[in-house]
């Protein structure tokens, strides 16, 4: 799935971006970053990796296209997408001065001179600060809220404001809209002035700590991603974090963090971190100071941004970190705190698989079914080559998860594949070997045509019995890749929605081994590149069109702007002769009962219909385009949102017979507020309510497989139909299918 360029746009840094999206000690890294100096300009480091990288983007890529004037066009019209997507810094005059540039950046990064993107960046920079000033000024005197006008929100086609009379008009409509929701929320007049002159100082404070490799980030994203949807640039920072994600671990303190205000706080301290262990830090306290080793001098980090903090904190296991902490329940004249931690290695743990057990109730009969839940495909490839038997991977975790699972008797598994972006090819190839005995997973296609076929070529499964993949738009490439494999196979049902359609593989090139030069240490960065495109065993992509599951959930509607048909520079689909390989089972015999029974459930369960009521009112409110910013008339449209949520919160009380688990009575409704302007404590309580939330399309999955089971126990004709193998591996899967004990354990892949 597509990385988010690691851009520092205005507003990401306003809402308390973390930089360490998983936290704030992501391992070793670079030393934090000088202030920057205005204007910002290129180094001779930044020139170098773009040329490098535009040496391997137009020779290796999978689609290869020449760095010219055409791709020059593109990369003009991707770079101005990412600084000023919805058309509120720049004018049209400003257009016109970068209008001969379209056919330049080619040149800036054949001749190693970036001195025209960096224009266009600094004067983005310049015309943010104009904005947010000039929203300051706005604030002394209100507004007219009584007046008939409107502000468009989704500004994507829309032109660029004429000039600045045109720029400060639009800038005053979306400050009284920010004025209007504070307004609506309960706010007085002296609250929004103060809240919104601290909101707008905020983010100019963040603009001028924008830096040369910001600049760079965004420019070379913008030439990535113009070959494909899939190509980034990582800078050395995103790299490492990039690594983080794949390998689930990291060596550091174990904290989470986010900028407020000037101080970098902490949000979520992970189990088993030196911070927990210390039983020192809790949730809101802000770090003031970080001094390395036992003497090492105290540096004062109020003011700085969040990455160059984590640099500081961060570093390998063993090594001492001390922090001075104004604590969360003293105000800024607080007595400060003073604590050593020693650094030790973190497991992610919160990005890992994971497991739970349902009980499905109906009938009179009772059913355990185990939920697989698999936020990515993970894997720790560094220590994996260093020769450490216990290295982290997907296919362990979910091996270990299935075993465990057993031993309470589940008689049937879901794994719940939703927003899960993707990873590693190979652990997508290798986990499917889990519930197939052995055959051909994934094909992959080379860009001079050449295919290979991988698969899982030991013997043996984990899991035999039932098996259903709940997936949703979020599910993206190695997650399609083991949706697809089940899915031929006949070994499970794919329920949910249509997937993503992200069919292209992509490799990690680090430019610093190419590089030139007298530089002990250049830095360069990585360029994840597309260089092979997958194929189903089946021979068909899921290269735009995904997965299509066999027994399909309502849409939410995102797949108009979310996936892989939304971009313009996909790849087409396209097939290739099928793989070597024979279904497992054969799911159609029981396919159409199973619909028919879930079709049934569905019209005749009140939790699926609120689902289903509450999802048309989230369609409606995220396809409106325009608002009014008349006071009356948003008064009378929140009031209508009052009532309605209201009615939502009944009807899961009735559904569910408490409110317990329900959030609080309108803490659904706009509080006008950015997400770094709420209290750590409001924030951790709304995560917990989200996480604790009922969840109907799981639960209606796992009522599929007890559909399933039944079916299987009542006919064993069927039952060697659908099970794997024509029932040769039956005893097991019918163990534990039959009776609730544990069953004997499959050979684990």
């Amino acid at each position: 799935m597509k990385l988010r360029p690691a851009l520092v746009l205005l507003f990401a840094l306003s809402a308390g971006c973390v930089y360490a999206q998983s936290a704030a000690d992501l391992g070793a890294g670079p030393k934090p970053r000088k202030a920057a100096t205005w204007p910002l300009e290129p180094t001779a480091e930044q020139a170098q990796a773009a040329q490098l990288s535009a040496r391997f983007l137009t020779r290796f890529h999978y689609d290869a296209q020449p760095l010219d004037d055409a791709m020059s066009a593109r990369i003009y019209k991707a770079y101005l997408k990412m600084l000023d997507g919805d058309k509120v810094f720049f004018t049209q005059a400003d257009m016109d001065k970068f209008a001969p540039l379209k056919t330049k950046f080619d040149d800036a990064i054949w001749n190693s001179d970036l001195s025209a993107p960096f224009a266009v960046f600094n004067l983005y920079v310049q015309r943010a600060v104009q904005r947010m000033t000039y929203a300051r000024s706005l604030l002394k005197d209100g507004f007219d809220l009584s007046r008939d006008e409107s502000y468009d929100v989704d500004r994507k086609d829309a032109a660029w404001p004429k000039d600045k009379a045109a720029a400060d008009d639009l800038w005053r409509k979306r400050t009284k809209n920010d004025w209007l929701r504070l307004k609506l929320a309960g706010k007085d007049d002296a609250d929004i002035r103060k809240t919104l002159d601290k909101r707008y100082s905020g983010y100019i404070d963040r603009i001028r700590q924008i830096n040369s490799a910001d600049a760079f980030q965004t420019f070379m994203n913008a030439y990535a991603e113009s070959t494909d949807p899939h190509t980034d640039y990582l800078g050395p920072e995103a790299a490492a974090n990039f690594d983080i994600a794949m390998s689930l671990s990291l060596q550091g303190i174990g904290a989470q963090l986010q900028s407020r205000d000037d101080y970098t706080m902490i949000v979520k301290l992970i189990a088993g971190g030196p911070a927990m262990k210390s039983h020192k830090l809790k949730p809101g306290d802000r770090i003031v100071a970080v001094g390395q080793g036992d003497k090492g001098a105290m540096v004062d980090v109020v003011g700085w941004r969040i990455d160059d903090v984590t640099a500081l904190i961060r570093g390998k296991k063993g090594t001492v970190v001390r922090l001075e902490v104004l604590p969360a329940d003293v105000g800024p004249d607080g007595k400060h705190e003073l604590l050593t931690l020693v650094r030790d290695k973190i497991n992610l743990e919160d990005a890992a698989a994971s497991k739970k057990v349902i009980e499905i109730k109906d009938g009179g009969v009772t059913r355990k079914i185990g939920v697989i839940d698999l936020p990515s495909f993970y894997s720790d490839f560094g220590a994996r080559s260093a020769g450490d038997k216990d290295f982290r991977s997907t296919t362990r975790d979910v091996a270990k998860l299935i075993a465990e699972l057993k031993q309470e008797g589940v008689q049937g598994i879901v794994v719940d594949l939703r927003n899960n972006g993707g990873g590693s090819l190979a652990e997508a190839d290798s986990m499917t070997g889990l519930f197939i005995d052995k055959g051909p997973v994934v094909q992959v296609r080379g860009s001079h045509g050449e295919v290979q076929v991988q698969g899982d070529d030991d013997a043996g499964l984990s899991w035999s019995g039932p098996l259903a993949v709940l997936v949703n738009r979020g599910t993206a490439s190695a997650s399609e890749i083991f949706s697809a494999a089940i899915q031929d196979y006949h070994r499970g049902l794919v329920i949910g929605e249509p997937t993503f359609g992200k069919g292209t593989v992509q490799t990690l090139v680090d430019l610093d081994k190419f590089a030139s030069g007298d530089s002990e240490k250049p830095q360069l960065g990585e360029l994840k590149m597309t260089i092979q495109e997958f194929f189903r065993i089946n021979g068909g992509s899921t290269q735009l069109k995904g997965v299509t599951p066999d027994i399909g959930f309502p849409k939410n509607g995102d797949e108009k702007d979310f996936g892989e048909s939304t971009y313009d520079n996909a790849l087409p689909w396209t097939q290739i002769p099928p793989a070597d390989y024979e279904p497992v089972a054969n799911l159609s015999a029981y396919l159409p009962q199973l619909l028919k029974q879930h079709d049934q459930r569905a019209a005749q369960s009140p939790a699926w219909k609120l689902m289903l009521d509450e999802l048309a009112q989230y369609k409606k409110m995220r396809d409106m385009t325009s608002i009014s910013l008349n006071l009356a008339t948003r008064e009378a449209e929140r009031k209508q949102q009052e009532q309605m949520q209201a009615a939502f919160r009944a009807r899961h009380v009735a559904i569910d017979g408490s409110d317990a688990a329900l959030p609080e009575a309108g803490s659904n409704l706009d509080d006008g507020l950015n997400p770094n302007e709420r209290s750590i404590k409001s924030e951790l309580k709304e995560e917990k309510d989200a996480k604790n939330a009922k969840d109907p399309q799981l639960e209606e999955t796992a009522h599929i497989l007890f559909d399933a089971i039944g079916m299987i126990k009542a006919d064993p004709k069927l039952a060697s139909e659908v099970l794997p193998y024509g029932g040769k591996f039956s005893p097991r899967a019918l163990a534990s299918v039959s009776t609730p004990a544990p069953s004997a354990s499959s050979p684990a892949h």
